[in-house]
């Protein structure tokens, strides 16, 4: 499973573009996440047909960067971050995102972008 990152411009109207331009190739939004961090407004999302989205964001022309996710589980309880980022961790791996993805109960689904891929598979196996 992959997502698409890329950055908005700050004006009125921006997201509607992009987002028509998704709904145009049919392209729906599993997960992700838009958030402003200083002056740039980024977008992560996992879509649900990556070809189309890929088309979309090109037709759009919006510049964008894949990444390969990691779908994990976990509690929804104190301390499982810090179980997850330290296997990740101690396994020599960064972690470029994480974003809730669903819920089920106390159940979280989370999207790990690993800056290795093989590696993060390996740490939490």
């Amino acid at each position: 499973m992959r997502d698409l990152t890329f950055e908005l411009h700050h004006r009125s109207g921006e997201l509607a573009r992009i987002a028509s331009a998704l709904a145009r190739q049919q392209v729906a939004i599993r997960g992700g996440t838009l958030l402003t961090f200083g002056p740039r407004l980024v977008a992560r999302f996992i879509p649900s047909d990556l070809d189309a989205a890929r088309r979309a964001l090109d037709g759009a022309d919006v510049r964008f960067e894949e990444s390969e996710i990691m779908p994990v589980l976990l509690e929804s309880r104190a301390g499982e971050l810090a179980m997850l980022s330290t296997r990740l961790a101690n396994a020599g791996v960064s972690v470029r995102a994480i974003y809730i993805t669903g819920t089920n109960g106390r159940v979280l689904e989370v999207a790990v972008v690993p800056d290795n891929i093989a590696r993060a598979r390996r740490a939490l196996e």
